[in-house]
């Protein structure tokens, strides 16, 4: 059984935090040469969004780190050493895998990209970051609507916790199928591969 009172509490509390986070613009991502015991660090501030019970300080490790340059996701460091372009391509890959996988992910930031590529893309990735939380709070209003006491909930409103999670759980399922399959339409046409004969 769940306690109303703090649900509402908590939620109020995370929507007003989701409200004052950003990922950091490009000219605020240092470029002097970070060790890999910094950049962890950097990322962990950067990437520091999740209420602190659900923070599992193992996702951004050095092990991983060195995994995504293994692989060639992303540029190796220099002379151990890792820049801005470094940092951003790690920003975006540690705040995709959360939901999509490693060759998913690489679609969206593919790796070998020039600074002025990278760049533009990772200016496109804040602002549709940012307009995605926006989005989500204001959904966690209207969907939690009777918890935080507001008149006039919509249809779709859960009346429980237990219906949130629930809730939650399917749509984020749902949410990451339609990104997979519209990464996997990349290219293809009617003529040339999209087979409208299945979902």
């Amino acid at each position: 059984m769940f306690d109303s009172d703090l649900i509402a509490a908590k939620l109020r509390r995370w929507e007003k935090f989701l409200e004052r986070y950003r990922l950091p613009a490009w000219d605020e991502i240092p470029d002097i040469g970070l060790y890999m015991e910094q950049v962890v660090v950097i990322l962990r501030q950067y990437l520091d969004y999740m209420p602190p019970e659900l923070k599992d300080e193992q996702v951004i490790t050095a092990a991983a780190i060195n995994n995504y340059v293994r692989m060639k996701i992303m540029p190796k460091p220099e002379k151990k050493r890792y820049y801005r372009v470094h940092i951003v391509y790690l920003i975006m890959i540690c705040s995709l895998k959360q939901g999509l996988s490693i060759s998913m992910i690489q679609k969206i930031v593919p790796s070998g990209l020039d600074e002025g590529a990278l760049h533009a893309i990772y200016d496109s990735y804040v602002a549709r970051h940012k307009i995605a939380a926006r989005q989500f709070i204001e959904h966690v209003r209207l969907t939690a609507a009777p918890l935080l006491k507001h008149d006039n909930p919509p249809d779709f409103a859960s009346e429980s916790t237990e219906d949130m999670v629930v809730f939650y759980a399917v749509s984020g399922s749902f949410a990451l199928l339609l990104a997979e399959k519209l990464l996997l339409l990349e290219g293809k046409t009617m003529e040339n591969g999209g087979d409208t004969s299945i979902v």
